[in-house]
Order: C-alpha cells, then structure tokens, then sequence
C-alpha cells in the first residue's frame, strides 16, 4: 500500500465558510501562495458557481500558484461542474471535485431523491467532469451515516465512471473513530476496483473528533486527508492540518506513512490565516496554540530542563518556531532586522522592510525586547494593509473616574486633514465614536477582540474588529503596545477595508 497521504487543504472552500471568515482575492492568493510553499498536494480553491467573487479566485489561483493540485468544488450540475472547470483549467494540475449526498437522510429531505437517482446522477456528474479533465474526485456527502452497501455501490460505479479520488465524508461530524476507521476498512474490502482511485476523507468536528476520525482513516488504508489550518470551517470546523500531519510524523511507527509537508512552515502559515480571518487561535490549541511549547508547573520545568522529551513529544523547530538567542532590541540596526524576518520566513522588499523597521524602531523604544510575536503582528500591521483611504494621524483619549470619557482623533481622509471630539462609555468608546464622525460611517461594529502578543506590562497588545455591512463582513487588526491605540488601529484598518469594497462595487 501506498506510504504517503496526501494532504487536501480545503481552508479557502470549507474554512472560509466559517462565519464572519470570509477573505477577499487578493487575501486568497496569499494564502494559496504559503500553502504551496507549505507543499500541501491540493488546494481547494473554493466553489466557483457560487458567486463571481468565488469564481474569479479560484480562477486567479489556478494562474499564478504552482505545485499543487488546484480544485474547484461542483455539485452534480452542469452548471456548477462546467464553471468548474472554466476556474481551474489553467492550473499547472487541475481537479475538479464534485459530489451528492449518499446518506437516506439527505436523500428524502433535502434532494428529494431515491438511492437510484442518486447514483445515476453520481456517474453522469464524474462523466461529464472526466470530458474536461483526468483528475476528478467524488464525494457522496454524508456518508459516515449511509447505508454502507449502498454506499460501497457509489463508490464502486463512480470509480468506473472515472474518478480517481473518493471521498468518504463525515460531514455532520457523527462519527466515532473506531467506527469511522471500520467504514473505511469496509470500502477497501467490498469495492473491487478500489485500488483504481485514492480513499480520501473530510471530517468535521462537531464532537470534537474530526482529526482522531482522519487518523482512524489513515490507519484503515485513506491516503489523503481533507483539512484546514487551525481547523477552520463550518460548524465546530475541520480536522485541523497541521494535528493530522504531526500526528502522523510524531507517530510514524505506528501509522507507517508520512506526508509531503514541510512542517517547519506550519506556524507562519496558522499565524497568516489567523491574522487574515480575524479568528484567533487559542492558547492551548495543539500544535500551534501560544501554550503548545510553554511550560509552567515546577515538576515539568525541572523535567524539560533535564531532557526535553520528557514532556515535550516534538520540537518548536518541528513546526517553524524559533529558538533563537538573538535578542531583538532598540539597539538592533536594520541588517540585523532583515535577517530575523528572513529566519522567520518572510521576503520583502526593500521598502517593505524599511517600513517595518521604522515601526520595529518605534516599538523598541516602549518595549525591552521585541519577540517573534510582535515582529510578526507588525509586519501584518505595517506591509500587508491595503492602501489607506483613512489614515490615523493622532489620537487622544481621558477617562476620569465620575466623569464620561472623551477623546480627540486626528486623520487624513483622501489625503485631507480632518479633526473630530467625542465622547464615548469608555476611551475606546470615545475614540471609535469620533472616528465614526470622521468617517461618516454607521456601519455596525460586530465584533472586538483583545489579546496580549507577548507577557510582561509592556506586551504589545492585539486587537481584532469586525464591521459589517449587509453581508459583508471586513476583518481590521492593529497592534500597539498602548491598547487604545491598536484598537483606534484596528477600526480604521476594518473601514478602510470596506471603503475599499464600496468603490470597487460602484465601479463594477
């Protein structure tokens, strides 16, 4: 059997759909970018028929990234397979993937078809994809609840319809891993030519089980995992990728196999999809979580410092985190500065970095040492902002005890100076009321998140907004170590994100 799993990142199709996650183009191809670099085998690009949006990004993906499998997600339509198509073929290696439920549940009440039906529909859809394209992937959705000889019926007609991929969801996140594994075990045994195509799985978490569920899998012969960084997507999530891929090179003894990812990028990669979605990553989340290599308790520390693996099971280096000694301070000059965000993984220009020296600079002043944390929020903050139509200038902000906060903000709005006083039910209040004035808009804030990036009094502290707009919601993050000024940072960021997308659709 085959010693390698593919890994399927799906986190522009399914983890985009995680609610209030949603990115722009240009945010998608960044993304698409590091997940080449972090050598996924496919990515799923998105689901090109649903809007034009989607469709013109897996389109700019299929051009510009290279490596990977690119992937359009279809139904069994022809529209949606044909459109699929039309995103994807001019991918250096392109997939379409389409699918139809297989469980009786959503047979009866959401497609409102039989078994019959179903399965006729399963093999014109992989035939009509199979006219485009050599690669083509089938999904009977929902199937950890299908009958399983049904089941093994689609997967056997598809396969001879031409699939080379089939997927074998659990797309409620119903299952349990020893019943998930013996599902698969199942296929291999009762589907004759299923050496002819790789089992894949795509498992959710509802019950917090969707990587143990993929494990199970790898264990029972699947050779690709279907996941997303940080476990993102709809509901609970995702398995998340970077706990499948440690797993199994922690594990390699007992899976057997490994994976083509190149672990050491697996950090920067949660840390720019969680400063793009706007939807941080828990301390204690495995893997990549701010607590995954920290430890507190007395018994461990003395146990680490004596050997390290006694309670650590994999390295910081393992996963692209630093341990460097190199101590960034006011005292750094620019080489030095370069040299760190290049053994981080970043390439920028020379503007790009004298930017964010002169920020990294003014940082050092209000801080004695500048961690991997903070040079990494202020290049988020400083290079990849779109261009400001609000520009923050200054701010102030009082609060007295007994007395309503007030603040006073300054800012160029299309280059113009503009001034504004108000009063708010805290400082951040205060100052977010006048750049409203400023900015003449009402849209709702829906979300505000603070968290420290690093300890000590003197952290910077990170602040993520969500503005929205009919449907649209726009993501702003500004980091600063004076809170009020990462959240007046953080406001402006989001409206400028949606002042943005106001002229491109006046335009359009």
């Amino acid at each position: 059997m085959n010693d390698i799993v593919r890994i399927f990142d799906t986190t522009l199709r399914d983890g985009e759909q995680s609610p209030g996650c949603s990115m722009n183009i240009e945010e998608k191809i960044r993304v698409a970018h590091q997940l080449a670099a972090l050598k996924v085998d496919v990515i799923e690009a998105g689901f090109p028929v649903a809007s034009p949006g989607d469709f013109e990004a897996v389109r700019e993906i299929a051009r510009k990234v290279r490596g990977p499998v690119i992937c359009g997600l279809a139904r069994a339509l022809e529209k949606d397979i044909d459109a699929a198509w039309e995103a994807v073929k001019e991918a250096e290696h392109p997939r379409i993937h389409t699918f139809i439920a297989t469980s009786d549940l959503h047979l009866k009440f959401k497609l409102k078809m039989s078994r019959e039906e179903a399965l006729k529909r399963a093999v014109w859809a992989v035939e009509r994809a199979r006219k485009y394209t050599g690669d083509v992937e089938f999904s009977a959705e929902d199937a950890a609840r299908s009958d399983v000889d049904y089941l093994c019926r689609v997967v056997d007609a598809v396969i001879h319809a031409g699939a080379t991929t089939v997927n074998i969801p659990d797309t409620v996140g119903y299952a349990i891993p020893d019943e998930f594994g013996r599902l698969i075990a199942a296929i291999r045994e009762r589907v004759p030519v299923i050496a002819r195509a790789v089992i894949s799985v795509h498992c959710h978490n509802d019950l917090g089980l969707a990587v143990a569920n993929s494990l199970a899998a790898v264990h029972n012969g699947a050779r690709q995992v279907e996941c997303t960084i940080n476990g993102l997507g709809e509901r609970a999530g995702n398995a998340a990728m970077e706990e499948v891929v440690m797993a199994i090179r922690t594990r390699k003894n007992f899976f057997g196999v490994t994976t083509g990812i190149d672990t050491e990028k697996i950090h920067q990669t949660s840390r720019l999809v969680s400063d793009i979605t706007g939807m941080l990553v828990q301390a204690n989340k495995a893997v990549v979580g701010a607590n995954a290599f920290a430890h507190e308790s007395g018994i461990h520390q003395d146990g680490f410092l004596k050997k390290q693996e006694t309670y650590e099971i994999m390295t910081p280096e393992s996963i692209g985190l630093s341990k460097s000694t190199l101590v960034m301070g006011k005292h750094s000059g620019r080489h030095a500065f370069r040299t760190r965000i290049e053994e981080m993984g970043y390439h920028l220009s020379d503007e790009e970095v004298n930017r964010a020296f002169d920020r990294f600079k003014s940082l050092s002043d209000a801080k004695k040492e500048i961690f991997d944390e903070d040079i990494t929020a202020l290049i988020a903050d400083e290079v990849y902002r779109m261009p400001d139509i609000y520009e923050l200038e200054s701010m102030e902000a009082h609060s007295i005890t007994g007395e309503r906060p007030r603040a006073k903000v300054r800012m160029r709005v299309d280059g113009e100076r503009v001034e504004m006083e108000s009063t708010g039910d805290g400082p951040v209040d205060a100052v977010y009321s006048a750049i409203k004035k400023i900015t003449r808009n009402d849209s709702p804030l829906v979300g505000y998140f603070v968290k420290g990036i690093t300890g000590g009094t003197d952290a910077q502290g990170e602040v993520t907004t969500r503005v929205k707009e009919g449907d649209q919601i726009f993501i702003g993050q500004g980091a600063d170590t004076d809170i009020i000024a990462a959240s007046a940072k953080a406001y402006v960021n989001a409206l400028n994100k949606l002042e943005h997308w106001r002229r491109n659709r006046k335009k359009q």
